[in-house]
């Protein structure tokens, strides 16, 4: 459902910040109680807390472009943010927001974190059975990615319909 002028930009600007937030407050804590720490199993193992520094992309995926990675989370958020003053869709700015939290607070690692900026290294942290390792800004790309993935084949256009002349 299409909502007001106005209140997909605050779902797409609440959900960013809240996202955001999250990931950076969890990854605080996890750099001070996991890293170089032996790992912490939690709800009988299921859950594992370990720190890596991840380099690249999902599941270390070309671990030597960390600049190029850093160079598309900026043009993802620049994207974002001149879009979003047209997102007419409540979903959509959920969706947004969601790949603006997690593009950003992986940012943040890139350009904060050792080694040096623009270059700094992920802070990956959860593990779930035996899949990889991650974040919260992963699992916000994630969301958001599927969120918008249900706004397109649900046919909610993103933008407002222009008027036929």
């Amino acid at each position: 459902m299409v909502g007001s002028v106005g209140a997909p930009q605050r779902a797409l600007w609440i959900t960013a910040a809240a996202g955001l937030a999250v990931d950076q407050v969890t990854k605080a804590i996890a750099a001070v109680t996991v890293e170089g720490k032996q790992p912490v199993h939690a709800l009988g193992g299921a859950v594992t807390f370990t720190a890596f520094r991840n380099s690249g992309a999902a599941g270390s995926f070309a671990p030597h472009a960390t600049l190029v990675f850093t160079v598309l989370a900026v043009g993802v958020l620049t994207f974002i943010a001149w879009a979003s003053s047209s997102v007419r869709s409540v979903g959509w700015g959920v969706g947004l927001g969601l790949l603006f939290a997690g593009a950003g607070g992986n940012l943040a690692d890139r350009l904060f974190r050792t080694p040096g900026f623009g270059r700094g290294a992920v802070l990956d942290f959860i593990q779930v059975g035996h899949s990889g390792i991650f974040n919260l800004g992963d699992q916000c790309v994630t969301l958001g990615a599927l969120t918008v993935l249900v706004q397109t084949f649900r046919g909610v256009p993103m933008r407002a319909n222009t008027p036929a002349h």
